[in-house]
């Protein structure tokens, strides 16, 4: 293979957000182009760059950057099935991303500046996914951070987006530390940066510190994959344009702490101990995460905290010790997660709210958007588990490899021992990926039916003199968007069609990969087919939540509409800063389902509380403290000098008096009192 082809991957989307900068802004006509075409190409190489590669082949290359008295940094190429795979579900994500934002965005003065921080986004993926090297990886993992900032703050103007973009920022590079002390100490264990290098010393036990290593990696992992406990800014990182999160949930930044973890398994094979603690997060993260959204009014935080559950399956996935499963999990949610939010986008056009109770008055929102309903459903489908889409065999084969686990046999596929992954990790991972499935498919059709299918107008009378509610809960956590496009305009085909683009590998990938068993040949050749009791389980589960969520949202809707006015005149929409009074919230399934939990899962159980109490405030009062000290102590000293030497200046001053006579009498008397002490 020509190491030019995938040189340029990365490359290509890189030198388009420097042309996009440069001239964006002078001749805007150019910008979406330059946004499109480099990260389209991009996508392309990267499949050609998988077929040429094939199945069961791996391609390292490298070249020395500097040397450091240590190990060394190499600029290096690592090619196999995983990298392959995951190179086209970014490249093909971020096409869409960037087709699609040339309409969502098309008013927006900064879309230049935008456009060229998406294209740089994805290259910095790409670098994470084709690097060798743990040092270059993670400068792609950096980029991907501040690029994240940026983004997510692209509505400077509100404060919902200021304060999303500095939580996201603070929240993950609390978790980069340590990873990047985790990475400092796995190089010099092994002698080396290279991953190829770093694979071979845990395959050979030459690792001191296994466990301490990978402990410090999953610190860094919680923060990019919004794990518990650094989960708490994806749901906030709403407040960015909608493309955006379709992009990190799906295909980049939230993707490559998995990715991480799958590339070095067998170095986390090597500690039992950090597969429980990792097998501990992905649990308390999937259930967390599942009742968080089974109680949020704002579609895209539903979305969000869908995002942080799935991430805790594939993060089971690896804790039980099989990465098949889990990057098949992340290809799959990749597909079906970008399609909702960019989907998502469409109806939030169209019904100018992200409230979802707002949505449910509004008649006929399903006809006004059908490529949105339909291709909605088929994603949520397929994120609830149900055949034959995608997410049903990528959900069965995590909960496949859980119950290998737990009864000692871990699918390692080679990478270790089965008994390197302790049965306690495979339980905690089976039963609460069980339950999230049942939760998962609860949410998803509470969103589903009271999005697109309440009673339009259904909506309790205000009192007289009552005033206007909002377009959504009053006690929901709501991060809309500046919203200017015109509802009464139907959405352009930019922001249509990559939603049946997505739609195909979300039907279709599981059948089409598991048929041919291409799929695990492309990566460790192991089965990822389900077996009958998980398969049976899982599907009853998700059956179970979807009956559960639809007779809660009959009950609720049947009391709701008893004796309610006629239905709003078609065409009715709410006006983000406001509603008339007659509109107030519809019924909601999810409170009956929750029942005491849900005030507090849709508050994040209260965790950005608990953070506050314990580290936000205790900082701003040291901070404080410090501001008193510098200006009231250290200040004080410094013009305590000044003014002293001030103070001198003038006294000697006034010894200068101009006259030669009175220097001479003071130089006589100095000389006499000399002589005087001098004598005696």
């Amino acid at each position: 293979m020509n190491l030019a082809l995938p040189a340029l991957v990365p490359a290509l989307p890189a030198l388009g957000a420097a042309a996009t900068l440069a001239v964006g802004r002078r001749s805007p006509g150019l910008a979406r182009p330059l946004a499109i075409v480099p990260v389209a190409v991009s996508a392309v190489l990267a499949l050609v760059v998988a077929i040429q590669l094939g199945t069961g082949q791996v391609l390292d290359a490298a070249t020395r950057l500097t040397p450091t008295g240590g190990p060394e940094i190499s600029l290096a190429i690592h090619l196999d099935g995983y990298s392959s795979l995951i190179s086209v579900l970014v490249g093909v994500v971020a096409t869409c991303v960037q087709v699609y934002s040339t309409a969502y965005l098309k008013d927006d003065p900064r879309y230049p500046s935008y456009a060229a921080l998406v294209s740089l986004f994805t290259a910095a993926m790409f670098l994470v996914v084709y690097s060798g090297d743990l040092i270059v990886l993670l400068v792609g993992w950096e980029v991907m951070g501040i690029c994240s900032y940026f983004l997510i703050g692209h509505h400077w103007e509100t404060e919902d987006a200021r304060s999303a973009s500095l939580k996201a920022f603070l929240v993950t590079k609390l978790g980069d530390v340590p990873f990047l002390f985790g990475i400092f100490l796995l190089g010099a264990d092994a002698g080396s940066f290279r991953i190829e290098d770093v694979l071979r010393a845990a395959g050979d036990g030459r690792l001191g510190h296994p466990t301490l290593i990978a402990l410090l990696l999953l610190a860094g992992v919680a923060g990019k994959s919004a794990q518990f406990p650094l989960h708490t800014w994806l749901p906030d990182a709403m407040a960015g344009p909608t493309p955006v999160s379709a992009l990190i949930h799906a295909a980049t930044m939230v993707a490559a702490g998995i990715y991480l973890v799958a590339r070095l398994l067998p170095v986390f094979l090597l500690s039992g101990a950090a597969l429980v603690v990792l097998a501990v997060m992905a649990a308390v993260t999937m259930i967390g995460s599942a009742l968080c959204a089974l109680a949020q009014d704002d579609l895209k935080r539903v979305l969000a905290y869908s995002t942080v559950g799935q991430l805790g399956y594939m993060a089971g996935a690896l804790a039980s010790g099989d990465r098949e499963a889990s990057v098949f999990h992340l290809v799959s949610h990749g597909a079906f997660k970008a399609l909702l939010f960019l989907a998502a986008g469409v109806v939030i056009h169209a019904a100018h709210t992200n409230s979802i109770s707002a949505m449910s008055r509004i008649p006929g929102l399903r006809k006004r958007v059908p490529d949105a309903y339909w291709t909605t459903a088929i994603a949520l489908i397929a994120l609830i588990g149900l055949p034959p889409f995608s997410g049903f065999f990528s959900k069965e084969a995590v909960l496949t490899a859980a119950e290998h686990a737990a009864n000692g046999e871990a699918l390692t596929n080679g990478l270790g021992p089965a008994s390197a992954v302790p049965q306690a990790a495979g339980w905690i991972v089976l039963i609460s990926a069980g339950l999230t499935a049942l939760l998962t498919a609860a949410y998803a059709a509470r969103l589903f039916l009271v999005t697109f299918h309440s009673p339009a107008g259904a909506a309790v009378p205000a009192a007289a003199g009552a005033p206007a509610v909002a377009d959504h809960e009053p006690d929901a956590p709501y991060s809309p968007e500046p919203d200017e496009a015109d509802p009464a305009v139907a959405e352009p085909p930019a922001m249509r069609w990559p939603l049946w683009v997505l739609a195909v590998p979300t039907m279709g990938f599981g059948i089409a990969g598991l048929r041919s068993d291409w799929l695990p040949a492309l990566l460790d050749g192991g089965s990822l087919k389900p077996s009958a009791v998980t398969a049976v389980t899982g599907t009853g589960l998700a059956v179970v939540g979807v009956l559960l969520a639809y007779g809660a949202w009959r009950s609720a809707t049947a009391r709701t509409t008893e004796g309610l006015p006629a239905p709003a005149e078609p065409g009715r929409v709410p006006e983000q800063a406001g509603a008339p009074a007659a509109e107030v919230i519809v019924a909601d399934p999810g409170r009956a389902l929750l029942g005491p939990l849900f005030g507090p899962a849709r508050h994040g159980f209260g965790v950005d509380r608990l953070y506050s109490v314990l580290f936000v405030r205790p900082v701003e009062a040291a901070a404080r403290l410090v501001r008193f000290l510098d200006r009231e102590v250290v200040e004080t000293y410094v013009r305590g000098a000044g003014t002293g030497a001030d103070l001198l200046g003038r006294v000697v001053r006034l010894a200068q008096t101009g006259n030669a006579q009175t220097y001479l009498s003071a130089l006589l008397a100095g000389v006499v009192l000399l002589a005087v002490l001098v004598a005696v």
